[in-house]
């Protein structure tokens, strides 16, 4: 039976999407195509007041609430079956602050829009690495990315947020205004209110030297090896993933190596001049490929878009990992070749440096000790390759879980409740606490979700 969402399009001013609007399939298609949701409305909301109200009508009529930023999520959090999607791609301003060095951003900014508009004030906020991702879920969730060594998580750059919780109140929230819930909403995810614009601390980066340094598959155990021990040692600045992956088939990989599966670390360093560590990196066995250039932070933060469209099939997982013992670049030697398509992949990223010098209580993200954040993400276009791409990211984690922290973070993870426990660590129990305050009746529960304390 079709859930009624009579008086929704009065009850807020942005436009509302319904089964039977022409639109709508286009309109509820998530990021990950395997995710595949029928809300009964999407409201796309157009400011603060907005959100407040889709939340009241959400919650007098007993519906699921889902918000979307990017609709990036791996398990489609952005969505729901029968229930209200809370759009927040209209709210997508990024006000620019260049003396005081800040950005106050949009809940349904996006990544490329965050970096492109801080960028024309020769300034950046440290994100990801796929720039058509929401900057809401990365955020709530921590956020890992290129520059995570040397100016910390998305979350350590947060200043400030506004806020719609569950009753539909709006809240400032910063260190010192509602203290508890600026606490859990850096890396608690979307538990505890809408957060309908992020104020961001900016880093003078305009241009970095990055690009992939490629070496033959069979090279993994020993390029991996010498990454280990190099990567802790060298200067916060300079950082790199070490990643499984195919070579892309087109521009500007040489044609010879199009769909070649290899190994490698695809490194970012800001500014133009090489450092002693980022040579030192470069001259580091036979590579296939060297492809450090120097290049704008928007366009080095884009770099894979074109790689990853929204549509195609994605099943992914992560770990954390302190460690890298011989018996785990073992696993990793043998399960990152066995890719069973090519935009399927296994990153490492750093996450030692800045990031780690923040104490595990100081925030919500709990694994400020662990070096690498691993994420094991099966992706095809093809429907059909869904059972392939999924049976190898579970097989690859479960094999490297011996050797990893437990938890995993929340961002890279598919729908998982039994594990959310972990995704926190000590956390959780403050976390369930703050949750119980803000949202006791679990209003915000389409999420790796964290129960109300009882």
């Amino acid at each position: 039976m079709a859930v009624s969402v009579q008086g929704l399009a009065t009850a807020v001013r942005g436009r509302v999407v319904e089964p039977a609007d022409t639109d709508y399939d286009a309109c509820r298609a998530l990021y990950n195509g395997m995710i595949d949701k029928r809300p009964a409305a999407i409201a796309y909301c157009i400011d603060e007041n907005d959100v407040a109200a889709a939340v009241r009508y959400g919650v007098e009529h007993g519906l699921r609430i889902a918000v979307r930023s990017g609709g990036h999520n791996g398990a489609g959090s952005g969505s729901c079956d029968d229930g209200l999607v809370i759009d927040l791609s209209e709210m997508s301003d990024v006000t620019v602050d260049p003396a005081a060095r800040m950005a106050r951003v949009g809940g349904g900014a996006t990544l490329n829009k965050v970096v492109t508009d801080t960028h024309e004030h020769g300034l950046t906020v440290p994100v990801g690495i796929i720039g058509t991702t929401g900057v809401g879920g990365l955020t709530l969730g921590g956020g890992m990315g290129h520059l995570t060594r040397g100016q910390g998580l998305t979350i350590d750059n947060l200043v400030a947020a506004t806020v719609v919780l569950a009753d539909g109140s709006i809240v400032q929230t910063d260190a010192e205004r509602e203290p508890d819930l600026f606490w859990a909403l850096r890396g608690g995810g979307g538990n505890f209110g809408v957060v309908t614009s992020f104020s961001f601390r900016c880093h003078p980066v305009t241009t970095v030297l990055a690009g992939p340094v490629l070496y033959d598959i069979g090279d993994a155990a020993e390029v991996l090896a010498w990454y280990r021990d190099f990567l802790p040692k060298a200067p916060d600045e300079v950082s790199g993933f070490f990643a499984f992956l195919s070579i892309p088939p087109g521009p500007p990989f040489p044609e010879e190596l199009h769909l070649r599966k290899v190994c490698g670390v695809v490194w970012t360093q800001p500014g133009e001049e090489e450092s002693d560590a980022l040579r030192e990196a470069r001259s580091f066995g036979k590579p296939l490929l060297d492809g450090i250039a120097p290049v704008p932070l928007p366009a080095w933060n884009s770099a894979f878009d074109a790689v990853y469209p929204p549509g195609d099939q994605w099943y992914w997982r992560g770990e954390f990992a302190r460690e890298i013992p011989d018996e785990a670049i073992a696993v990793h030697a043998e399960y990152g070749p066995a890719m069973p398509t090519w935009k399927s992949t296994m990153h490492l990223y750093a996450i030692d440096g800045a990031a780690s010098r923040v104490a595990n209580d100081a925030t919500a993200w709990s694994y400020r000790d662990a070096i690498w954040g691993g994420v094991f993400a099966g992706v095809d276009p093809d429907p059909a390759n869904a059972g392939a791409i999924r049976e190898w990211a579970v097989a690859y984690s479960d094999a490297i879980k011996p050797y990893a922290m437990g938890g995993g973070y929340v961002n890279f993870h598919m729908d998982e409740p039994d594990r959310v426990r972990g995704m926190y660590g000590s956390n959780y129990d403050r976390l369930a606490r703050i949750k119980a305050q803000y949202d006791p009746d679990n209003v915000f529960r389409v999420n790796q979700n964290i129960q109300p304390a009882a």
